[in-house]
C-alpha cells in the first residue's frame, strides 16, 4: 500500500532532517514541466530509474504544493529515438518514440500517486486504457482542481518533437512559462563539453535563438513559444531542487524570451 502524504496549501515540509516547514513563494501560478526521457533514467542510461525519479517527483508535490499549477510533458529517449532509427520509415519511428512517452507518463504517473498528488495522463491519441485523450479544456479543468497532468504521445503526428508538444501544449494551456529541466546548465553558443570556452547565455530571445541556432529547442518549439509570449527556462535537473529555486523567480540556467 503507497504511503499518501497530506498536501499544505501554503507550506511544505523540508528535506532536512528537522522537519522545519519552508515557505515557497511562486512566481509562476501555471507552468509546464518538460522532463527528457533520460532524466528519468538516471544513470542507467535506460528505461526508468525509480530512485531517481522520486525525489523529483517530491520536488514536483513542493510545486505543487505551493499553489503552483502543474503540468508535465516527457520525452522518451531512454526507450527510444525516432531520429536514430537508422533506415527504419520516418512515420512509424517516431510513432515508437511517442508511444514511448505514454511508457514513460505511466512510470512518472505512479510515483507522483506516491507522493500523494492526484494525476491524470492525457495522451494526443486514443489510449483509453491508460489516460483521458487530450483535450485543453479538460485539461485546465485538472489543473484547477489541484490535479498534476501528464501530456503524453507528443503531438500525436510524425515529425515534431517533444519539446515542440510541450510548446505546444503550454501555449493551449496558457501555462505562464516552460521549465525545461536538462542534463546541462543552460544554453551556450557551443557545446561545452568540446569548447571549455564556450560562452553561457543568461538570457536570449526566441529571435536570436532562431538566428543563431541555439540549442534551446527546435526552430518549431521555438516559434510557437515566441508567438505565444511563453518564456522558457532552461536549466539542470542534477539537483531536483532546481525546480523549486526555478519556480521563485532565480535564474540558474538561461532564459528564452520572447
Amino acid at each position: 500500500m503507497r504511503k499518501i502524504y497530506r498536501s499544505c496549501k501554503c507550506m511544505v515540509k523540508n528535506n532536512n532532517k528537522s522537519g522545519e516547514c519552508l515557505n515557497l513563494k511562486p512566481k509562476y501560478k501555471r507552468i509546464l514541466l518538460k522532463l527528457s526521457g533520460e532524466a528519468l533514467a538516471g544513470t542507467k542510461r535506460t528505461g526508468i530509474d525509480f530512485e531517481t525519479v522520486k525525489p523529483i517527483a517530491e520536488t514536483i508535490k513542493k510545486c505543487h504544493d505551493s499553489g503552483c499549477e502543474t503540468a508535465i510533458v516527457v520525452g522518451g529517449g531512454n526507450f527510444w529515438r525516432g531520429r536514430t532509427s537508422g533506415n527504419m520509415n520516418r512515420v512509424r519511428a517516431d510513432h515508437m518514440g511517442m508511444m514511448a512517452t505514454v511508457m514513460n507518463a505511466l512510470g512518472l504517473a505512479d510515483v507522483l500517486e506516491e507522493v500523494g498528488l492526484e494525476v491524470r495522463i492525457m495522451t494526443a491519441v486514443a489510449f483509453p486504457q491508460v489516460g483521458e485523450q487530450y483535450s485543453p479544456e479538460k485539461a485546465v479543468r485538472h489543473l484547477k482542481k489541484g490535479r498534476v497532468v501528464i501530456f503524453a504521445y507528443g503531438t500525436g503526428s510524425a515529425f515534431f518533437s517533444t519539446d515542440t508538444a510541450a510548446a505546444l501544449r503550454a501555449s493551449e494551456i496558457q501555462a505562464e512559462a516552460i521549465f525545461k529541466a536538462t542534463n546541462v546548465d543552460g544554453v551556450y553558443d557551443s557545446d561545452p563539453k568540446i569548447n571549455p570556452n564556450a560562452k553561457k547565455y543568461t538570457e536570449v530571445t526566441f529571435e536570436e535563438v532562431l538566428s543563431k541556432n541555439l540549442k534551446v529547442m527546435d526552430s518549431t518549439a521555438a516559434s510557437l513559444c515566441r508567438d505565444n509570449n511563453i518564456s522558457v527556462l532552461v536549466f539542470s535537473l542534477q539537483d531536483p531542487q532546481n525546480i523549486i529555486k526555478t519556480l521563485e523567480g532565480e535564474n540558474l540556467g538561461t532564459i528564452a524570451r520572447p
